[in-house]
């Protein structure tokens, strides 16, 4: 299972990306999801690595197994779980 998380909408409401960015890691964790695509968009950069930050927190990083920057569109991020 893949979720997908669209930033783009909200890319410039600070609490609403981090109230995003928690629900896509909760829904990944309940549904055993394999995959979570997050799509910061190209622009500046700026809300990728707002992500990136997100995604490097201690809590955060215990339940990922590794992220993915997509090296050919950097509008992407992959997140991948391993489930036992």
């Amino acid at each position: 299972m893949k979720l997908t998380l669209d930033l783009h909408d909200i890319y410039d409401q600070g609490a609403a990306i981090d109230r995003a960015l928690e629900d896509v890691i909760d829904q990944a964790v309940r549904t055993h999801a394999k995959l979570v695509e997050i799509i910061p968009g190209k622009g500046s950069g700026q809300l990728r690595k707002r992500v990136l930050r997100f995604l490097d927190r201690k809590d955060v990083k215990a339940l990922i197994h590794r992220v993915e920057k997509d090296q050919h569109n950097h509008g992407h991020v992959l997140v991948h779980f391993r489930w036992k």
